[in-house]
């Protein structure tokens, strides 16, 4: 296949990098950007030198249409007016960022500030939770791939919601992620002095990904409820974990929860069922494709603590976007993304 990839130079589009690389069925991969047009690669990113020679491309959808596969690793608002031009030409469309995952398109300019993409191009999107909507994906022209923290939160709670175990009236989720979370550019709250040793809440209950999550749970569960989300920034590169609460139906018991998750995903795999508390950790799927969850219940409360672990930059985007791309080339999902974590 040939693969392209439009905004390669930040965090998502070097793990899509890393890789398509080892992709038995990719032989050409290039690279595309709308602002730094002839940069050699691997002068911006030496660790690449020999493998990536290539100066970036400009933009040219005449050129993109012969290529097999298009992700955008690019900011929100980029790809809204980037990929509809290309959609229907011929390649599959697979977006990393947030532009056509919300299918209300006032919702969208709600809560990203920004115009949304055409409704056109938005209602042909698909929406690329793999272990949930792989019938959809396998026909897909455009992937809206899923934000970072909804897929850690929705893998977790989807199956104890669909299955009535708890209740979706009340949920609560404190999630924490690392700093790369937040894209490569310098600000104030990624800098090293004011992140480091410092545990920091932001956008409280203004998190973009909040409807994203409702619309998922609708979608997926058939429950129309509203979400207590937060995030919180960890003075750590990778990783994400995401804690959610919730009350549990009356008689549900803890081995009914693991045994909904473990049969859930019994045949997806890359979603792991934990049982050991103390084995769930964020290095533990680091660098990977991997979701870890566990659940516990707490019989005095009779609420259950429900935990979702992946790495953002793989399982919350480039590895769930290759995922996505290897069902809809009907490959295995498991091509080029059987990794072990880094673990330290």
């Amino acid at each position: 296949m040939k693969v392209g990839i439009i905004g390669a130079t930040g965090y998502g589009g070097l793990e899509l990098i890393r890789f398509l690389h080892n992709h038995k069925e990719v032989e050409n991969i290039a690279l595309f950007t709308s602002s730094e047009e002839g940069t050699v690669f691997s002068a911006r990113f030496p660790h690449l030198v020999d493998l990536y020679d290539q100066p970036l491309k400009k933009i040219d959808y005449d050129v993109l249409a012969q290529y097999d596969v298009v992700f955008a690793s690019t900011p929100s608002g980029v790809s809204s007016s980037l990929f509809p031009p290309l959609l229907g030409t011929g390649p599959k469309l697979i977006d990393l960022s947030g532009d056509f995952r919300l299918k209300d398109l006032a919702c969208y300019k709600d809560w990203y500030k920004k115009v949304p993409a055409p409704a056109e191009a938005v209602a042909e999107s698909v929406y690329g939770l793999t272990e949930w909507n792989e019938k959809d994906i396998e026909g897909a022209k455009l992937i809206a791939n899923p934000g970072c923290y909804p897929t850690a939160v929705l893998l977790s709670l989807l199956p104890l919601i669909k299955e009535k175990l708890i209740d979706p009236s009340f949920l609560i989720i404190d999630a924490k992620s690392g700093i790369s979370g937040a894209g490569n550019k310098p600000s104030q709250s990624s800098h090293y002095s004011e992140a480091n040793e410092s545990l920091s809440i932001y956008k409280i209950n203004e998190h973009q990904h909040i409807p994203e999550i409702e619309q998922a749970i609708l979608m997926f569960a058939g429950v129309d409820t509203k979400i207590s989300f937060n995030t919180h920034l960890v003075p750590m590169t990778r990783g994400i974990l995401a804690t959610s609460y919730a009350q549990v139906t009356a008689g549900v018991t803890q081995q009914q929860l693991t045994n909904c998750l473990q049969e859930t995903y019994a045949i997806h795999p890359f979603v792991r069922v934990i049982e050991q508390a103390d084995a769930v950790g964020t290095n533990r799927v680091k660098g990977s494709n991997y979701c870890d969850i566990h659940v516990k219940l707490d019989e005095r409360t009779n609420r259950a603590t429900i935990i979702g672990v992946i790495d953002n930059l793989v399982k919350g985007a480039a590895g769930q976007a290759i995922q996505n791309m290897n069902v809809q080339m009907n490959l295995p999902q498991t091509t080029g993304l059987q990794v072990v974590p880094y673990f330290i």
